[in-house]
Parts: C-alpha cells; structure tokens; sequence
C-alpha cells in the first residue's frame, strides 16, 4: 500500500510537471511578439548558468541533465514559435468553458489563460494575443455586465460568436466519497445555474472566482469535505472524477460567446451584426431607433441595455440584429441609426456557431 501511495503522487507530480511545461511553452509564445529573432542564445546561456547553480546546490539530478533537459525544452519553444500558432486569449484556468468555446471555434487556436475578462481585452489591444474569447450572455443568468461594460470602451472588433452548451459536472478528488461532500466550489454564475441541485443534496456553495480555478484548488490542496462545479475538460487536466454530469437546473443551459480581434473581420457569410449605441434625452427617441429596423423587417436576436456611467440617467444599448438579405443595405441602415442616436458604435458582422 505504502508503494501505491507513493506512485500515485509521482503520476500527481507528472501531470503537474505537464501542466508547467505548457505553461511555459505558452509564454514563449507570447515572447517571440517582443523580440526581433526566434532564437536567443544569450538568454538561454543565461538561463541554463542559473539553473546550473540551483542544481548543485539542491538538487538531485546532475547538472549535465538538467542541461539536457533544458535544451530540449528550448529547442521544442522555437519549433513551436517558428509555426506562427494563433493565441487566443480566455478568462479563468485552463478547463474553462471559455477555453472549451474557443477549441468549438477553431481547434487549430492556441487558448491562453487570463485572470480577469480586461486581461482579455487588453492582451488583444496591446497585440500579446491575436484573439480574444469572451461570454457575453447566459440563457439562465442573463447578460454578463463585465464583458458589456469592457466592450462599450474597448476598440476590439467581433469576428466570430459561439453559442456553447452548458454541462455542469460535479468533481471530486480521486479515492473521495461522494457521501462526504458537504460544500461545492465553483464559480458564483455556475453556483446559481445549479441551485435546484445544490439544494436538493444539502450542500454548501463556495463562490470562487473560476470554475477551472474551483477545479484546479481541489485537485492541489484536496480540502475535506469539498467538490467542485466545473466542465468534464477539467476533470480530465486535474485528475478529479465526475460524480454526476448535467447537475444544471436548466437543461437547456447556453452561454454565448464572442471572438474579439484588433479588426474587423471580413466575412462574406456573416449572418449577424452587433451595435451599440445611446438616444438622446428626448421621448421616443429608443422607439424611433428600433423602427429603423422594424421598417426594414430586420429581426433583432438581442437587445439589451446599462446605465451610462458617463451619463447619469441615460442608457447604453446593445443590440445584435440578423444579417440575412440586408448585406448591401447595412451601410446604409447604420447610417441611418447613426442620424437617431447620440452615440453609435459598429462591433462587427459576423458568423455564430451554435456547439450542442
């Protein structure tokens, strides 16, 4: 037993030496935009002389090794950087519902990891990442404010929108006992899309700030007594078992999300378009913006509003309308549009995908 033991935290430390070893072939990634060459001797010279100090002084393994080892790693960083790999920035840790819309989107994109949703915005801005992937609204906990208030500022484009299937999974550590659990982790939106059976089963919700995140902490510090609410992608990267599938309160459970990139995308088959905009102080003023679209029997699939912080007792409109048999006369609608309101902003037309 005492031998089990012990390999199964080499297989714990093996994935963790894994997941790092991504972790940093994705920063070089993100270093070759901020260098003239591929190929930095100098730095890995530098780095190999600091890792040559470290190993003698505590490690294990001989120096001429960890130089190998080293090596390696550095030569398969620039075969990766030479193949011009699209990034594609998500918010949350990886096995995030972000990160599973993005692989939906295009398989071949490379999704990195961002703290916060302005970390996604900004790496686009600052050209670190080429796209970026964000949740823009929920079928059961409506819109999501953040992403909305962060696109009313930013100069980031739409070029795509994914409409992705929710399926909550509750996970729990390898060799628990489901009869244990008494309190769940797990980001506060999925918490609440979950409620019906967190009730049902007498379990505590804990808000954290990620679902992966949840799932990431389990798997590490192995808390008593505790689950997480996350996709089955995190199970699979953290070694957790699924205990139940769909725990969801709504079946049909959808998040959409939306592809910012730098520039707008040039898409001949896009089949919706997104604005936003602000009316004037005046009454009507709304009603005579959405006539424009009625007059045109255009059918608006999103419409939704938020306080003007720069305009206290206005309000700021998002609207998505559909592209079909209008594609030359969008110019021309938004022209007008631009006439009615006071402030007009153009985000994109582009494709939605919908992933079941």
């Amino acid at each position: 037993m005492e031998l089990e033991k012990i390999r199964k935290e080499i297989d714990s430390i093996d994935r963790e030496l894994l997941k790092l070893l991504n972790q940093r072939l994705e920063l070089g990634l993100k270093t070759k935009r901020h260098k003239k060459k591929i190929s930095d001797p100098a730095r890995e010279a530098e780095i190999l002389e600091k890792l040559g100090r470290l190993s003698r002084a505590y490690s294990l393994a001989r120096p001429d090794f960890i130089e190998k080892l080293f090596k390696s790693i550095f030569l398969e960083s620039r075969r990766i950087q030479k193949q011009n790999k699209t990034l594609i920035g998500f918010q949350g840790e990886h096995g995030a519902f972000g990160e599973v819309a993005a692989g939906s989107y295009d398989p071949a994109l490379v999704p990195v990891p961002c703290d916060a949703f302005a970390d996604v915005f900004e790496g686009v801005e600052q050209g670190d990442l080429d796209l970026g992937i964000v949740p823009v609204e929920n079928s059961a906990g409506g819109a999501i404010t953040q992403v909305n208030e962060l696109l009313i500022k930013s100069t980031l484009k739409i070029v795509g929108a994914v409409r992705l299937r929710i399926d909550h999974c509750l996970l729990q550590p390898p060799d628990s006992s489901w009869r244990e659990i008494r309190m769940v982790y797990s980001h506060s939106q999925a918490l609440s899309q979950c409620r019906g059976f967190l009730s049902r089963n007498k379990l505590e919700a804990r808000p954290f700030y990620d679902t992966a995140g949840a799932a990431k902490m389990l798997a590490r510090e192995k808390p008593k007594m505790a689950a997480a609410i996350a996709s089955a992608l995190c199970a699979e990267i953290y070694n957790l078992e699924i205990v139940k599938q769909n725990i969801q309160d709504f079946k049909n459970n959808f998040t959409r999300f939306l592809i910012l990139s730098p520039t707008d995308g040039k898409n001949d088959s896009a089949d919706k378009c997104s604005i936003i905009f602000s009316t004037p102080h005046r009454a009507g003023t709304l009603f005579s913006v959405l006539k424009i679209f009625a007059d045109e029997r255009i059918n608006l699939t999103r419409i939704e509003s938020l306080p003007d912080r720069d305009d206290p007792g206005n309000y700021i409109f998002f609207l998505d309308f559909q592209k079909d048999g209008i594609k030359e006369r969008v110019p021309i609608i938004l022209e007008n549009v631009r006439e009615k309101t006071a402030k007009l902003k153009y985000l994109g037309c582009y494709t939605e995908e919908v992933i079941e």
